[in-house]
């Protein structure tokens, strides 16, 4: 069976090839009429059969190394050129169908790598420190700041009032801050980047303490950035990351990797996948 990593142009023609899943060597297979070519590796049909998949993708420890695998075929492409990412375990029954695949949607898949050629992907993940942004809360709101300076002016009954109040706000107004700055920083960094995408918040166990650890989470985003605009992508980041961190925001930016977020439907291998 054929394991298929992703899609590149016809033209893609690196140096030396490179080991897959299963260590299996990749091979590029080209559909000139297309302009497009495939990356493939030929697996095991009996290991790689949709039933027993289904049995061993719960397995972490088996799963982990192939997921390991299919993405750094990906990002050896990448490093060379446009790519359209497939999931992991894009199955075809064979070469035949494969060039049937191509063939077919040639013209989305040339598309898509269009709209991807000479840029990367970025990740962006901004989370609110609560505990940091407590002590500096009042130094970025402006109403909390009259309400602070308020309490300290205040006779000692009505302080200790005012300072009560002012606590309760603090919480209320953390999740107002933070939800601004995650829309300005997206407004900001989209409009240096080609494309952006704002992915939901993922949902966090209470019970996982290294989640816990990072903080909040208030922005998930996605950004795809040619060398050019990487330039004052990165201005832009680094002027709140200056500001904020430190003070209640810590950022976590990751890249560059394969277009993942950019491609589409084109991603999807529809047709004879072996299933």
């Amino acid at each position: 069976m054929c394991y298929v990593y992703g899609v590149v142009p016809s033209s893609f023609a690196p140096a030396r090839p490179t080991l897959g899943v299963e260590d299996a060597a990749v091979a590029v297979e080209r559909d000139d009429s297309a302009g497009v070519a495939a990356l493939v590796s030929y697996v095991d049909a009996r290991e790689y059969a949709p039933a027993r998949l289904e049995t061993r993708v719960a397995d972490v420890t088996w799963l982990g190394p192939r997921a390991a695998a299919h993405d750094l075929v990906l990002t050896w492409a990448s490093d060379r050129g446009a790519v359209v990412p497939f999931p992991m375990f894009s199955i075809f029954s064979g070469i035949a169908a494969v060039h049937g695949m191509l063939r077919e949607r040639g013209p989305e898949l040339a598309g898509a790598l269009a709209r991807v050629a000479g840029a990367r992907e970025y990740g962006l993940r901004v989370y609110r420190v609560d505990s940091d942004l407590l002590g500096s809360i009042t130094t970025l709101s402006p109403r909390l700041a009259a309400m602070d300076s308020a309490a300290q002016n205040a006779s000692p009954g009505q302080r200790y009032l005012l300072q009560r109040k002012l606590e309760i706000e603090k919480r209320d107004e953390m999740r107002v801050l933070s939800r601004n700055l995650a829309d300005e920083l997206w407004a900001s960094l989209r409009s240096a980047a080609r494309d952006g995408v704002r992915s939901p918040i993922p949902r966090v166990n209470a019970a996982d303490a290294e989640s816990a650890s990072r903080g909040t989470m208030v922005l998930n985003a996605a950004f795809l950035a040619d060398a050019e605009q990487l330039q004052a992508f990165q201005r832009a980041l680094t002027e709140f990351a200056a500001r904020y961190e430190g003070r209640g925001f810590r950022l976590d930016f990751t890249g560059p990797w394969p277009p993942y977020h950019f491609v589409g439907g084109a991603g999807r291998p529809e047709g004879d996948d072996g299933r």
